[in-house]
């Protein structure tokens, strides 16, 4: 659905807070609630604007307890709200995994469908802003393992601003990861008015018959630069951004493996039990007998995200993902 009545120019962070202010607008029952969402506009300015025009009774600052505003926003989603909780960064989230894995993913199993939760929480993530321990971990493998709640990844602003609106609207409770590495990396040109992007299904950003490259996140630029490094070496690769993390696009991955016969996939989380493996999985049961190589990861190291300029080392480049696919096609 899309209501359009032109476009306007936002970076990533931007479309966000335009998502936020239409769904405020338009549902009553839509609250926002997190640490500094109010008067200081979120810590990355994500809900800047939004407590002037829609009061404190709709967008809350809350104590410094993850545990206790998720825990409320579950109760709230139980009592007929909508609520968006702002979890600052990602690494912050684990006081609240509880009440998450425990309560939020399993109230529709537990009532037999009775009730359900129509949570959003938002979640800044990811290495490459210089920011100190804790605030720049990828570990959404963590939330993937539990049935019961989605796990949404976009890359741009228009994906941002779509699925942000189709989570609101969802049913279901929904971890609505945001890249800060993105955020005002470039900007893009948005729908003003409301539109949707249905959650679970990936994007297709470039066409290619030699290797698959799967993304998601502040991964997905590295990605495509990578791609376009290869092109030059006569490498033609199909580019595919997930956006959705659980559930998997596996019609979209097999379709594409399928064609290519190679893939490589791109996470910045640690190697061991990341997505990066449950995807290799998925490319295994549809996909093995199309497969001209072993498939390629290039991820994060198994190490915790080190301190600033440090992180450069840490994160996977443009050169490294150049180097799988160049890997994968000489197998």
């Amino acid at each position: 659905m899309i209501t359009e009545v032109g476009t306007k120019s936002l970076t990533l962070v931007q479309a966000v807070n335009d998502a936020l202010r239409i769904m405020l607008k338009e549902r009553e029952d839509v609250i926002v609630l997190g640490e500094d969402v109010g008067k200081n506009g979120g810590v990355f300015r994500a809900t800047d604007g939004l407590l002037e025009e829609f009061g404190e009774q709709r967008v809350i600052d809350t104590p410094l307890s993850e545990a206790g505003f998720t825990g409320a926003a579950i109760g709230m989603a139980l009592g007929g709200f909508r609520p968006v909780v702002e979890i600052q960064f990602l690494g912050f989230i684990y006081p609240a995994y509880e009440q998450i894995m425990t309560h939020a993913a399993r109230m529709r199993s537990r009532t037999r469908g009775h009730f359900a939760v129509p949570l959003v929480i938002r979640a800044p993530y990811g290495a490459g802003v210089r920011a100190p321990e804790i605030h720049s971990d990828s570990t959404e493998a963590l939330f993937t393992h539990m049935p019961g709640i989605k796990v949404v990844c976009p890359a741009s602003p228009y994906d941002a601003k779509g699925m942000l609106i189709a989570a609101i609207e969802d049913p279901d409770p929904v971890l609505f990861l945001e890249p800060m590495r993105s955020y005002r990396a470039f900007r893009e040109d948005v729908p003003e008015g409301k539109y949707a992007i249905e959650i679970g299904k990936g994007k297709k950003l470039r066409e290619g018959d030699d290797v698959t490259v799967i993304a998601w996140g502040a991964m997905v630029p590295v990605a495509m630069k990578a791609a376009e490094e290869a092109a030059k070496k006569g490498i033609d690769a199909d580019v595919i951004d997930l956006r959705t993390l659980y559930p998997l696009d596996k019609d979209m991955i097999a379709e594409s493996v399928q064609k290519t016969g190679r893939a490589v996939i791109v996470q910045e989380a640690h190697a061991t039990g990341g997505l990066a493996n449950d995807i290799l999985a998925v490319i295994n049961d549809t996909s093995f007998f199309y497969q001209h190589a072993p498939v390629e990861r290039v991820t994060g190291f198994d190490v915790p995200v080190p301190f600033f300029a440090y992180e450069d080392d840490y994160l996977p480049t443009p050169s490294r993902v150049l180097h799988a696919m160049e890997k994968v096609m000489r197998f």
